[in-house]
């Protein structure tokens, strides 16, 4: 008990190395005072430049900076303790350092390559010039894991493993993982591939048929894809499965069709050219319709109880909700034509016949 009295006392406030460890304390906290006070000024100024490059390094160094200076302090600290008791304790301190200083080095660079890319797609949209935001993202995913994978390499070198061993370990462990995780691995080179052929990306509207998927895209990761649906339901995709199937990319659409079969009267058949060449010369001067694209008004066909005449053609715009307006418009102003050209647009009918006693057939009314 009097031991662990003589431990717990003050009389550590007289040794010699308490001066230099208070000296570089303070040392480390006037410089991080310092650094904080200059990297704010920096990034003032940065702010004021138009490359992000600069805005993201400030932002990226100011934590693990602080953090390394913590760091290189405290060890240090520990150091002149060590050398005025002179035991050779705290074996560990040189590799702790440099293990943590390592660690700080790859959390600053990917910060800097989150911010980077936060950056670009941030000055993309306020320029109007907005770059693929997928590609950015499978970028700065990427970077951000290989030094991941780098810097933990370099620390397991540091404390005295071998990489090669441990390279050749995870060869054989990869093999094993591979089969047990193949699921995985096929999702992963799902993703990869959406990374890098883009048939779509984030905010874009994709469908396919064949799974009966269809809404918004609102995130793709490296496993699974997150659709929006337009019922607001949420679906979530694995990547391994957009490899088999066809997806359609609605938004890319260069225009919309409309594509309607309209019919009228038997007893109208003499109006039948003028109404088509009303149709196509209303279509031809539309303001919304797209005449550079293909645009057809046709006689079509002699129907059961109608003469049939499609119309093929397609809108400038691409807007789900205005492209029915236009829609709306064609149609009215059709069926002003065949109104103003004496016809009608006819119903289904049907004629029935009934046998008389006689063999005679008559029409019933």
């Amino acid at each position: 008990m009097n031991d662990l009295a003589q431990q717990i006392s003050l009389a550590f406030l007289a040794a010699s190395w308490l001066p230099q460890v208070l000296a570089v304390i303070l040392a480390i906290i006037a410089i991080n005072v310092f650094a904080y006070y200059l990297l704010r000024h920096i990034e003032k100024a940065a702010a004021r430049t138009a490359s992000v490059w600069d805005d993201a390094l400030i932002k990226a160094v100011r934590k693990p900076l602080t953090f390394i200076l913590w760091v290189a302090g405290v060890a240090f600290s520990i150091q002149i303790v060590i050398e005025h008791s002179g035991k050779p304790l705290f074996d560990f301190v040189i590799p702790t350092r440099d293990t943590l200083i390592i660690f700080a080095l790859g959390w600053f660079l990917s910060r800097l390559i989150r911010n980077i890319s936060h950056s670009l797609i941030a000055r993309g949209e306020e320029t109007g010039h907005a770059l693929d935001r997928t590609t950015v993202d499978a970028l700065s995913r990427l970077g951000r894991f290989s030094v991941f994978i780098i810097a933990a390499l370099v620390i397991l070198e540091t404390l005295g493993f071998s990489v090669s061993g441990v390279l050749a370990f995870g060869g054989i462990g990869g093999i094993a993982v591979g089969f047990a995780a193949r699921d995985m691995l096929a999702n992963f080179f799902g993703g990869l591939t959406i990374y890098l052929d883009r048939p779509f990306a984030v905010g874009e509207w994709i469908r396919s048929s064949e799974k009966q998927i269809e809404g918004t895209v609102e995130y793709i990761g490296w496993r699974h894809t997150r659709v929006r649906a337009f019922n607001k339901n949420p679906i979530y995709v694995p990547n391994a499965l957009f490899t088999t199937i066809v997806v359609e990319t609605p938004s890319r659409m260069t225009n919309r069709r409309i594509k309607e079969t309209i019919g009228i009267r038997y007893a109208d058949l003499d109006k039948m050219a003028a109404i088509v060449a009303g149709v196509k010369a209303m279509l031809q001067a539309h303001p919304e319709i797209d005449t550079d694209a293909t645009l057809i008004v046709s006689f079509n066909q002699f129907g059961a109880s109608s003469l049939d005449f499609f119309i093929y053609a397609f809108t400038k715009t691409i807007e789900w909700a205005h492209y029915h307006e236009v829609k709306q418009d064609v149609l009215l102003k059709v069926a002003a034509i065949i109104h103003a050209h004496g016809a009608e647009i006819a119903l289904p009918t049907h004629t029935l016949h009934i046998e008389s006693d006689a063999g005679e057939t008559q029409p019933a009314p």
